[in-house]
C-alpha cells in the first residue's frame, strides 16, 4: 500500500483526470473527440475518468442549468426532513407578475397553492422559471435567502468555481456563473446523494399543469439508451447548453456542453458525444459496492486501523482498443486522525493505466472510529510496541 499525502474531500470522487489525449505508449486507436461546443466535458462516473475536457474550468452563464442547483437544494431539504413533497406553496402576486411570461414557464396561476412535488416537476421537466422562484420562496422565504443557501451548498459539495444569484438562471449581469466541471460535480452528486428522488423526478418526457402539456427539452431522452437527465439551458448570452447523463450496462456518463449556437446543434453534439463515450470506451470493474479495498492505520482513535470500502461499484475506464496493464494504490492524508464516521471519505483508490493517466475513486470508512481517551491511547500504544 502506498501512503501519499493529499487533501481529503468528496470532490476528489470526480476529480478531473484527463484521458482525452494521446500519451507516449498510448494505444493507436483514436481516443479523442473534437467537440463543436465552445465548452465540453464528459465524465465516466464509475472511474472518475474525464474523457472530454474542453475549457471545463471556464466560467460560463448556466442559463436554466442553474435550476439543477435549485433542485439539489430542495432534494437536500427533503432528505433531511425539512421539506415535504406534499407541502403547498402559494404563488405570490409579485412573483406571478414577474415570471408569468419570462422565458420557460410552468403556467402557474396567481395566488394558487402548488405542492413541492408539482413544482419540482415544473422545474425539472418544464424548466419553469416561475416554478423555480416559487419553490425558492417557499423554502427560504425569499429568492435571495435561497440563493445564499444555494451558494453554501455548492461550496460544500465541491463546486469551487460557481456562484448563484438567481434560482432559475435568468441573466443577472454575470452574478450567476458556473463551470462545466462544477456542473459535472452537481449532476453526479444529485444522482449519488439522492438516488430515489433523482429517479422520481428526472427523466420524464412530459408534464401537464393547468391543462397545458409540455415536453422535456432534453435531447438525449429517447435518443440515447439509458438517458434520464438532467437539464438544458438557453439564453442569448449563454447560447445552447446541456448537462446530460445516461447509464448503459451499469456504466454512467455525465456530460456538459455549452455555448452552442443553435437548438439543432445542441441535439447533434450531445448525442454524438454521448454515443462516442459509450462506444469508444469501456469500464472494467474493480470492486463491488461495500467490498474491502485495504486498510489504513489510525492515529489517536478507538481503533488502530480501519478497513476502507468501495462506496459504490468502481472500475477503470480504458479505450475499447486497449487492454494493457495498470497499477493501483491507495492515497490518503497521513496520518489519518480520528474521529470519523462509517461512510466518510477517508482515502482514494488511484488507478494508473499503462498509458499514463491516473483515475481516482473515493474510498470510505467501514466503521465509526471515535477519538480515543487517555487510557485508550495508552493501550493502543502498548499494542503497537508489542505488535498485538
Amino acid at each position: 500500500m502506498n501512503k501519499l499525502a493529499v487533501g481529503a474531500g468528496l470532490a476528489l470522487l470526480i476529480a478531473p483526470i484527463s484521458v482525452n489525449s494521446q500519451q507516449a505508449g498510448a494505444p493507436t486507436a483514436n481516443i479523442t473527440f473534437d467537440s463543436k461546443a465552445k465548452i465540453a466535458y464528459l465524465l465516466d462516473m464509475q472511474s472518475g475518468a474525464v474523457l472530454v475536457d474542453k475549457k471545463s474550468d471556464t466560467r460560463i452563464p448556466p442559463a436554466s442549468m442553474a435550476k439543477m442547483m435549485t433542485v439539489y437544494v430542495a432534494f437536500d431539504q427533503i432528505s433531511k426532513g425539512n421539506l415535504a413533497l406534499d407541502k403547498k406553496i402559494k404563488v405570490e402576486n409579485a412573483t406571478w407578475q414577474k415570471w408569468k411570461s419570462q422565458g420557460s414557464t410552468m403556467f402557474l396561476g396567481n395566488g394558487e397553492f402548488v405542492s413541492v412535488e408539482d413544482l419540482l416537476h415544473g422545474i425539472v421537466t418544464l424548466s419553469g422559471n416561475d416554478a423555480s422562484v416559487v419553490l425558492a420562496e417557499g423554502i427560504s422565504g425569499s429568492e435571495k435567502a435561497f440563493t445564499d443557501l444555494m451558494n453554501v451548498t455548492a461550496q460544500r459539495i465541491g463546486m469551487e468555481n460557481s456562484n448563484f444569484g438567481t434560482s432559475n438562471g435568468w441573466p443577472d449581469e454575470g452574478v450567476t456563473y458556473v463551470t462545466a466541471k462544477d456542473l459535472g460535480i452537481l449532476g453526479s452528486r444529485t444522482i449519488y446523494d439522492f438516488p430515489k428522488l433523482y429517479d422520481q423526478f428526472y427523466g420524464l418526457t412530459e408534464f401537464t399543469w393547468g391543462g397545458v402539456k409540455q415536453q422535456n427539452r432534453n435531447p438525449l431522452l429517447g435518443k440515447i439508451e439509458g438517458a434520464d437527465g438532467l437539464k438544458t439551458g438557453h439564453t442569448e448570452e449563454a447560447g445552447y447548453g446541456l448537462a446530460g447523463t445516461a447509464e448503459q450496462e451499469g456504466r454512467r456518463l455525465m456530460m456538459v456542453v455549452a455555448g452552442l449556437d443553435s437548438f439543432n446543434g445542441r441535439i447533434n453534439e450531445s448525442i454524438a458525444m454521448m454515443n462516442w463515450g459509450f462506444k469508444a470506451w469501456t469500464t472494467k470493474p474493480l470492486y463491488k459496492k461495500g467490498q474491502v479495498v485495504g486498510d489504513i492505520k489510525v492515529q489517536l482513535g478507538s481503533e488502530t486501523s480501519v478497513e476502507m470500502v468501495a462506496p459504490r461499484d468502481i472500475g477503470i475506464t480504458i479505450p475499447k482498443a486497449f487492454d494493457g496493464p495498470f497499477k493501483t494504490f491507495i492515497r490518503y492524508k497521513s496520518p489519518l486522525k480520528a474521529p470519523f464516521k462509517k461512510g466518510d471519505h477517508v482515502a482514494d483508490l488511484v488507478v494508473k493505466p499503462a498509458y499514463g493517466q491516473e483515475q481516482v475513486m473515493a474510498l470510505t470508512s467501514s466503521v465509526d472510529v471515535e477519538e480515543a481517551g487517555f487510557f485508550g491511547r495508552a493501550w493502543n500504544g502498548f499494542k503497537s510496541i508489542f505488535g498485538f
